[in-house]
């Protein structure tokens, strides 16, 4: 499989955000790479549930492995932080 750019990885992460938490209204362009995707500046208004379905949703979708709740954290900070995550953690 040939690896996807940065951008396109970032997109469908987006899309995945989107679909994943039912989110209405809101496009892949809408969502900021470096907001925080929880907490006072977000928003899209994620909470802890949220938190928990787009774990398994990333893991899901890119075959990657989040196995603690510290590194949840880190990882769903921002679209950047998931997508640096996905690329450095893929398994074959």
């Amino acid at each position: 499989m040939e690896e996807k750019n940065l951008n396109d990885l970032k997109v469908e992460i987006k899309d995945l955000i989107i679909k994943t938490l039912n989110i209405p209204d809101i496009t892949a362009a809408d969502i900021d790479d470096e907001i925080p995707l929880f907490g006072g500046e977000n928003t899209l208004g994620l909470d802890s549930i949220d938190a928990i379905e787009l774990v398994m949703a990333v893991q899901r979708q890119f075959n990657v492995r989040i196995d603690d709740q510290n590194l949840a954290r880190e990882v769903l900070k921002n679209v950047n932080t998931i997508a640096e995550f996905i690329t450095n953690n893929k398994v074959a």
